[in-house]
């Protein structure tokens, strides 16, 4: 069957030159852009509840951009200051960059990893004295505070927001050809939603090899799957896809 509609389960992207608008416009098919799940901050009382002052803290890690804000947010509601002197852990690049949002931008302060949290554990390595902070979602990843445990660091974990499912009642008899996922949690609202969901012709796009483990356990199909080493992005993923079934080729 050709596709003609996909719906992405993410915010629509800002940035003006998306893969996926690329998409849209060569290969003539329409993408709607609609977040599953969403993030909601933890109330300073809460944060409070969990026994965190952040005076006691020399440094902190940063995961996300989510992380970035809320950090920042209950910093802000807690009227605490946060002094100059405190250090930044990045996860990335991009989380560093978007650091800059709330502070001057001081390389002697901000420490940026490669990529992913393993890459972190060097730098956080050479500061063991520091005390630190990891401002969490409530659903982080297990390993995480592993590593952090057998660094054998001063740390201390606190959830500053949460990941909630979101109201998708309107999409009730909207059918799309494709279906695109990038975690697990996006599948748990699918399901949340619409209990009684029937794959039938319906194409799942995923990412992301717990994605796909999420998808089979509900006893659906995967149809479209990333990062391969042919096609490393959704786009490209989709974009094979459709040239298969929409024009004949395989």
């Amino acid at each position: 069957m050709k596709v003609k509609t996909i719906l992405v389960s993410q915010p629509e992207p800002k940035i003006e030159n998306s893969p996926y608008f690329d998409l849209q416009e060569k290969q003539k098919v329409k993408v709607d852009f609609r977040p599953f799940i969403h993030v909601e901050g933890v109330s300073a009382k809460d944060i409070r509840q969990q026994k965190i002052d952040l005076s006691k803290f020399t440094a902190i890690i940063l995961t996300s951009r989510n992380s970035v804000d809320h950090f920042f947010r209950v910093a802000d509601e807690m009227r605490f200051k946060v002094p100059d002197t405190m250090k930044y852990f990045c996860q990335s690049e991009a989380v560093a960059y978007y650091l800059q949002k709330y502070v001057v931008y001081r390389k002697r302060k901000i420490y940026v990893g490669k990529r992913t949290f393993e890459d972190l554990t060097t730098l956080i390595k050479k500061y063991k004295d520091e005390s630190f902070l990891l401002p969490t979602t409530d659903k982080v990843k297990p390993i995480i505070p592993e590593i952090l445990d057998n660094l054998g660091v001063n740390w201390k974990q606190a959830t500053f927001y949460k990941t909630v499912i979101s109201d998708l009642s309107d999409l009730a008899n909207v059918y799309y050809d494709i279906l695109v996922f990038f975690s697990p949690s996006g599948i748990e609202s699918l399901f949340h939603n619409f209990p009684d969901f029937k794959q039938n012709d319906t194409r799942i796009a995923v990412f992301g090899n717990t994605t796909v483990k999420a998808v089979k356990e509900k006893g659906l199909r995967v149809d479209i799957s990333a990062p391969t080493p042919e096609t490393p992005s959704m786009t490209m993923a989709l974009q094979k896809y459709i040239d298969s079934v929409n024009k004949g080729k395989k």
